[in-house]
């Protein structure tokens, strides 16, 4: 990696050091196979595990269908496991193995390293997204998304906090073995209450009222706005479309600032 790193920082413009780091970090991620199969894997296996559990819902009395749930399900696990689950652990290994120490000795500077290193999950997981949208859409009777300037916001917001979040949760990371631990809070938080798993319109109004201030659930909440309704605001009143929107963009501000005020670049020991 130390012949990656010196190449990196031979690229004098801030494009050409992104693409030097986010290639490095993409033939780095190519060889982990774990990592791989997690990334590639996991998302499509899981939201079709919890699909027996989805069609046992009163779906059609909220205005919804399986297909919009479960594919609104898809693009929230490939969010979790694709980019804020191998970010994590990227983050991790790349501190403890001083790489990300001997990066910042050169042009780079603390935000190029960590977006450069982001980049391949982060593309990735659009890719992944893009896919899933398509294969759900033609395999489950989804239906072309009514809004579709929604669900693209709400895939972006949910692709930029999920890796802020993965660099926050890997301030508190001891080693690469514990960051999967780490990453577990945010995890089944954002499952079981952003609307991945379970739609909130399923939920007591407390507990759905609470769950839309979560980190993800506005980004869910676009997606799936994205898909079921229709107009600009799809199905959602301007205030919530610009609620949802303003929290997502909260939430990223906050994450950024506590990356910047915790983020460890020296290996913790």
């Amino acid at each position: 990696m130390s012949a990656v790193t010196a190449s990196t920082m031979t690229v004098t413009t801030p494009a050409g050091r992104l693409g030097a780091l986010a290639r490095a970090e993409l033939t780095l991620l190519s060889r982990n196979k774990g990592a791989m199969v997690t990334a590639l894997f996991v998302p499509l296996a899981v939201p079709f595990s919890v699909r027996p559990a989805v069609e046992g819902l009163d779906l059609k009395a909220e205005g919804l269908t399986v297909g919009t749930v479960m594919l609104t399900a898809a693009i929230g696990f490939s969010l979790l496991f694709t980019v804020y689950s191998s970010l994590v652990s990227v983050y991790v290994a790349r501190r403890e193995e001083l790489v990300l120490k001997r990066l910042r000795t050169g042009e780079l500077g603390d935000h190029e390293i960590l977006t450069g290193a982001a980049l391949p999950a982060a593309t990735l997981g659009l890719l992944q997204s893009l896919l899933l949208a398509v294969g759900c859409t033609a395999l489950l009777d989804a239906p072309a998304p009514r809004a579709p300037h929604l669900a693209v916001l709400g895939l972006l917001l949910g692709l930029v906090l999920c890796a802020a979040l993965a660099a926050l949760t890997a301030s508190f990371s001891r080693t690469v073995e514990s960051a999967q631990v780490t990453a577990l809070p945010v995890l089944f938080v954002s499952m079981f209450g952003s609307g991945i798993a379970l739609p909130p319109e399923v939920l007591p109004d407390r507990v759905a009222s609470f769950c839309e201030l979560l980190p993800l659930s506005p980004a869910i909440r676009l997606l799936r706005a994205g898909w079921s309704g229709g107009g600009w605001s799809g199905g959602l009143s301007p205030y919530e479309a610009l609620g949802a929107v303003s929290t997502a963009v909260a939430w990223t501000v906050v994450a950024v600032f506590a990356v910047r005020r915790w983020f460890r670049w020296e290996p913790r020991r």
